[in-house]
């Protein structure tokens, strides 16, 4: 077994300015190689070499703690091995392109979730080495190297800078029709929903794990015993569709300490609702692909009565299934759609009501998912368990003097704090009526076919008084849910044709 190596003395502390400097130089490297253009190709490149640079400290460390402990990754593989030689130009891209990672694809560990090794052959099954230039690739490995990770204070300078990276990396993703929930929605749909050490918490569609690092934190600040801290490391759960993000997800986890996430690479819906009930949890937070439409092997895993193309309905009843337990509880974000459709629409939501508490719909301004897309938003908080006699509505505004959230002025997380105030803790108690805030008898909403594109009766609807632009907004809005209602009927129709 290789020996842990031994930092060089003269190796400077990794201050933030240190490492942005770091940072900083690796991607102006990166910006002379021929094969990497633009951020979509420089960003992933950057992270799996992090990534292997920060599991090789992880593994020391480990190894230092338990001597019987294995690393994932060995012998010449290693990065403290493979990036200590002369090993450069052709040479290191002939290592890189041939051995290296051909290696860490085929790793097998036991099968059993969260195993390192299964881990780190599912991260690199469909990365590639996109650099042309091994001096410049020798030049960034050496640029990297000079990150310490072991060090609790470093790994948390360099967590803020890597969620800087992600931002960078979400950014140039909206300009291909992705787009990742703000950090201040995140922490709020959180907070608000108070998972606690012991309990599970599942993200089905988790992209670079956003809501898994803030569960995990909030939960580790109410952990007060060694037990509890291991039980809230054992708590993560999720999948991702994609390599990248799954990819950026792994590199996410450790930087925060998440070393043991049960996690894997795959469809979260490709599975029978059966398999999801079999396999529960307590805790779901989460915000589903919008728009997206899964195959009709993926619909036949669903109720007869419940199939569609579209994912959030899929994702939805997924939820629903993954929380079939007495204390299940989720926050998830939903498209405007969600609301108001009919037909299948309408009977998930039945479905949902009839078994959960759906306790609150916060209704979210355009423009929260600025400017990846315009699609107004909204999120559904509901636990396991009777419905109550009404549903809690609540309007969450923009800023005084805002139109919209754009790129540099994003949403903040101080907005939440009027609707935290309202939200009366984990019993929701002394909720009342406000300007912002109402409640909607469940007859009313069974009556209009489980409509849930309430208006606020409470703020004062004068369109003399209306912006211009948020009446145009509107109607662009009401005409979208026309089409959306039109498109649903023709899908039935042909449905039923067939």
């Amino acid at each position: 077994m290789t020996p842990p190596r031994t930092k060089k003395s003269s190796q400077p502390p990794t201050t933030r300015a240190r490492l942005q400097s770091v940072i900083k130089e690796s991607r102006n490297i990166m910006r002379k190689d021929a094969g990497l253009n633009g951020e979509l190709d420089r960003l992933p490149q950057l992270a799996w070499l992090l990534f292997l640079r920060a599991l090789d400290e992880v593994e020391v460390e480990r190894q230092m703690k338990d001597p019987e402990y294995v690393p994932a990754v060995v012998g010449r593989y290693r990065w403290c091995e493979w990036t200590q030689g002369d090993l450069t130009g052709p040479a290191l891209l002939t290592f890189v392109d041939e051995q290296l990672l051909p290696h860490l694809r085929e790793l097998r560990g036991s099968g059993r979730a969260g195993d390192p090794k299964d881990t780190v052959a599912q991260i690199f099954q469909y990365i590639a080495n996109r650099m042309h230039s091994g001096y410049l690739l020798a030049d960034l490995v050496a640029q990297l190297d000079k990150i310490d990770f072991a060090n609790a204070d470093d790994i948390h300078t360099m967590a803020h800078l890597y969620e800087s990276m992600l931002k960078e990396m979400r950014d140039a993703a909206g300009d291909s029709g992705e787009f990742y929930t703000p950090r201040p929605l995140v922490r709020f749909m959180t907070e608000m929903v108070d998972p606690q050490p012991g309990e599970v918490v599942l993200d089905p569609a988790m992209g670079t794990g956003g809501f898994l690092v803030e569960a995990f934190d909030h939960m580790s600040r109410q952990a007060t015993t060694t037990r509890q801290l291991e039980a809230v490391q054992e708590g993560i759960r999720g999948t991702e569709k994609k390599s990248m993000p799954y990819l950026l997800a792994q590199m996410n986890f450790l930087l925060h300490g998440i070393d043991r996430p049960s996690v894997v690479q795959t469809n979260a819906l490709d599975v029978t609702i059966a398999e999801m009930r079999n396999n529960g949890v307590d805790v779901v937070l989460t915000n589903p692909p919008f728009g997206g439409e899964e195959e009709k092997g993926v619909q036949g895993n669903f109720p007869s009565g419940l199939r569609t193309a579209e994912t959030v309905w899929l994702f939805l009843q997924a939820v629903l299934a993954r929380l079939d337990t007495k204390k299940g509880r989720c926050a998830i974000v939903v498209p405007n759609s969600v609301l108001f459709d009919q037909g299948i629409g309408a009977r998930v939501k039945k479905a949902l009501m009839k078994d959960y508490n759906l306790h609150t719909v916060l209704r979210l301004p355009n423009g929260v998912f600025a400017p990846y897309t315009l699609i107004p938003s909204n999120v559904l908080f509901f636990d396991r368990g009777t419905q109550q006699d009404h549903v809690w509505f609540y309007e969450h505004p923009l800023p005084e003097g805002r139109k919209n959230y754009t790129k540099t002025k994003p949403l903040a997380y101080d907005e939440f704090a009027d609707c935290a105030a309202w939200w009366g803790g984990r019993e929701r108690e002394g909720r009342r009526e406000t300007e912002r805030a109402w409640q909607v008898p469940v007859a009313e909403i069974v009556e209009s076919g489980y409509n849930l594109d309430l208006r606020n009766p409470n703020r004062p609807d004068d369109l003399t008084h209306r912006p211009p632009a948020e009446l145009i907004a509107e109607l662009i809005e009401t005409e979208r849910e026309m089409l959306t209602l039109l498109e649903q009927l023709e899908r039935e129709i042909k449905d039923f044709a067939l």
